[in-house]
């Protein structure tokens, strides 16, 4: 039934109940204990360990890798972790990334160097792929899994459509999980926090046999609303809790030396509030918040849940014939999932007359859900390499994609009882087909070459329905359908020369290519949006490398590409209407930077930044603007009776120009143990929540810190920390509604507390 809602929190106590098991696990094991706390990538004799990626499909240093590529792990996830945060905790964190969300915790936007898709559609395509265990995660939603026993992340920047999956043009956000050793070890971690957070975490790893182990992973993630709902007839009267829950189980099994079989598969539930809005909170002709805006306040007359049921599966097999290797990658990934909110972000409406609306001016009533209520991935990929060490080197693939989606769109009366009024359906069969391959070349003399294509097929069949027809909507009921086709040749070149043995600078070009999307959300119009697919060109060139014996590591990256028939969405305005566009040309340029510093063996210093300037290059192209209230900051033309400005040298949305990002570890021995502290720092500057520039909707600069103090004891074994996230409490609009007032939505306030942690 459209609206109902489970009762929240009730799907944690299993994985309270088995971190409980692992927590006793751990207190029997201690005495054999051999994993210990992670060393925030010191070697333990003063030097940096060696960061190894899988950027280019096979462990290499990431040193060699010739691409601007950075790598998280350790713990520095787990630090970024303690709050309680989800994915979009990564923001900043590495140069030229940004990730937002108008949906909560389940539906992140990935962008890297200025790219990404703001269309908060359920069957949007994003520029930025995320791979999960080798299986690309290509619905939103699925992007939103919880992050925990990693043993990586690595961002890789520009870009990936030779060797990952589809829809890269941007680049690649890669997660490797923790995989089954031969070793008897695991850890449970515990933590509380403000607002009675509870988050419980842990893993065990037990080997049953020679070559035969299995590692579950769990996590579970609670906190208590703590935004009342001040108007006194809201059916729902607080905000901002939820309690989500996921799990890992692999299974390897390796019969032979020279064949390995991964089996895993992994679930999550969600369960909490959708992204809250708030009416009017931006004060007119600036992005200042209005006075008096109190965080922990809202006025709403709508319902507002957010629940969500995620599940897949991979089969990953490798098998060593000596000279080459073939594996198979086999991923199914399943969600099922329904979001509802008060979109106008307040109660009432003018036309109910004075004193019946607010706060501020409320035009009139939005409550709306989206939901998923059917969804099936199924991708395979083959690839075969070659596994010698002589001067040339190879990989040939063979990738299948095929997705199927059910959408159901709802519209809502807040001030007629909350009942439905409106009801639209979408549903999408895309399938996708390619075959790559990469050659690498040691020709001698420091100089070592690579080069790669790709040739994808990519269709989809949509077919959308509005089958209720809400208030001051067109009154047609009824089908509409559309179907798109294109292949591409994507590829990429790419030279290094080894100026030492520690250090290298390399050169690439690379193309990109993203299918064609096409949009349909009939609530509120008649006609569906098809945006032909995109294609971009990339330049790159850099030096990476390892200093001063290995205590200190850098690179350092330039870059500039140009996009073709770019996709953007135009959202909401005062249409209140997603439509997909094409712009004829986006540019951009800027530059990258890491740096990790070990000046003395219990400090560790790092430190990145990015310089990243989009332009939209199309002096016809226009867009909706805001429904009231906005300055709008661009020209302006009235066609066919809608006032639309011209876009033409903004640059683009959630792209910010600068991010950068600092750390420091320090750690002291004490009492046989040791004493730490970790603080961390990241910063964006000022972006445009739209594709139009105005006064209100450009998000203000974000510097977000966070600082974690403990002491580690037992060799290791334990630790005891708290923490504190968002330090200065800054709060500011990250994202906004524009079809009826200045509404927005704002970042985590300041959260603090305690975790215990013991491995085994």
């Amino acid at each position: 039934m459209p609206g109902a809602h489970p009762p929240r929190f009730a799907h944690h106590r299993l994985a309270v109940a088995v971190l409980s098991v692992l927590g006793a696990f751990g207190a029997a094991g201690t005495a054999s204990a051999q994993t210990a706390a992670p060393a925030a990538e010191g070697a333990g004799d003063g030097r940096l360990q060696t960061i190894t990626v899988t950027a280019e499909r096979r462990l290499e240093n990431i040193r060699d890798v010739p691409s601007s590529v950075s790598a998280l792990s350790g713990e520095t996830l787990e630090i970024l972790n303690s709050g309680g945060q989800d994915i979009r905790q990564l923001a900043a964190r590495v140069p030229s990334l940004n990730i937002e969300s108008s949906f909560g915790r389940a539906f992140p936007r990935f962008y890297i160097r200025g790219l990404g898709n703001t269309d908060f559609d359920l069957n949007a395509s994003q520029p930025v792929s995320l791979v999960f265990d080798d299986v690309v995660q290509e619905n939103p939603i699925l992007k939103g899994f919880p992050v925990f026993d990693l043993e990586r992340i690595e961002v890789l920047r520009g870009p990936q459509g030779t060797l990952f999956g589809r829809n890269s043009p941007a680049g690649v956000v890669k997660f490797e999980s923790a995989r089954p050793t031969n070793r008897f070890e695991g850890y449970g971690l515990a933590g509380i926090g403000r607002y009675n957070a509870v988050n419980l975490e842990g893993a065990v790893n037990v080997p049953f046999a020679q070559g035969v182990a299995m590692r579950v992973s769990l996590q579970s993630q609670n906190r208590d609303d703590w935004v009342d709902n001040t108007f006194a007839a809201g059916p729902t009267r607080e905000f901002e809790g939820y309690s989500d829950n996921a799990a890992r189980v692999q299974l390897l099994v390796a019969p032979i030396s020279n064949l390995s079989i991964l089996a895993s598969a992994h679930a999550r539930t969600l369960d909490g509030s959708a992204r809250v809005f708030r009416a009017n909170i931006i004060r007119a002709g600036s992005n200042d918040l209005v006075d008096g805006f109190d965080v922990t306040k809202v006025s709403h007359d709508g319902v507002n849940f957010q629940d969500l049921r995620a599940s897949g599966g991979n089969v990953r097999v490798r098998w060593d014939m000596g000279s080459m290797a073939l594996s198979s990658i086999t991923g199914l990934e399943r969600v099922k999932a329904l979001s509802r909110g008060d979109i106008d972000g307040g109660f009432g409406a003018v036309f109910l007359g004075a004193g019946n609306f607010g706060p501020g001016t409320i035009p009139f009533d939005a409550e709306s859900a989206d939901g998923m209520p059917k969804h099936r991935q199924l991708t395979q990929e083959f690839r075969l390499e070659s596994t010698g060490k002589g001067a040339l080197s190879w990989l040939a693939g063979l990738y299948y994609f095929d997705e199927q989606i059910n959408i159901d769109s709802f519209n809502y009366s807040s001030i007629g009882g909350n009942v439905q009024n409106g009801y639209a359906n979408q549903d999408q069969d895309n399938k996708a087909y390619a075959a790559f391959g990469s050659v690498n070349l040691d020709v001698g003399g420091g100089i070592k070459l690579r080069g790669g294509l790709r040739y994808t097929k990519d269709d989809k069949d949509f077919v959308a329905n509005r089958v209720q027809a809400p208030p001051f909507s067109p009154a047609f009921i009824g089908q509409r359908t559309a179907s798109t086709s294109a292949d591409n040749v994507s590829g990429d070149f790419s030279a290094t020369l080894a100026l030492s043995p520690t250090v290298n600078v390399y050169g690439r070009v690379a193309t990109g290519f993203r299918a064609p999307s096409i949009q349909g959300r009939l609530l509120f119009g008649d006609t569906l949006s098809v945006a032909k697919e995109e294609k971009v060109t990339s330049y790159e060139a850099g030096i990476k490398g390892d200093l001063f014996d290995r205590r200190a590591r850098v690179a350092f990256s330039v870059f500039s590409f140009t996009m073709k028939d770019q996709q953007l969405t135009a959202v909401g305005g005062a249409a209140n209407f997603n439509q997909l566009v094409n712009a004829a040309k986006t540019t951009g340029q800027g530059f990258e930077f890491d740096l990790q510093v070990m000046p003395i063996s219990n400090l560790l210093l790092s430190f990145g930044g990015s310089y990243n300037r989009t332009l939209i290059k199309d002096p016809n192209l226009a867009v909706q603007v805001c429904g009231g209230g906005c300055t709008v900051t661009d020209p302006t033309v009235v066609r066919g009776g809608n006032t639309l400005a011209l876009i033409d040298g903004n640059s683009l949305p959630q792209a910010p120009r600068t991010v950068w990002n600092f750390a420091a570890r320090y750690g002291m021995p004490l009492f046989g143990g040791e004493a730490f502290v970790f603080t961390d720092w990241a910063y964006r500057s000022k972006i445009n929540f739209f594709l139009y520039e105005s006064v209100e909707f450009t998000g203000k600069p974000l510097l977000e810190g966070g600082l974690r103090a403990g002491y580690s004891f037992g060799g290791g074994k334990y630790e005891a920390a708290a923490f504190v996230r968002n330090i200065t409490d800054k709060v500011v609009a990250v994202g906004g509604i524009d079809f009826n007032n200045l509404t927005g939505f704002v970042n985590e306030p300041r959260t603090y507390g305690l975790s215990f942690k013991a491995f085994f």
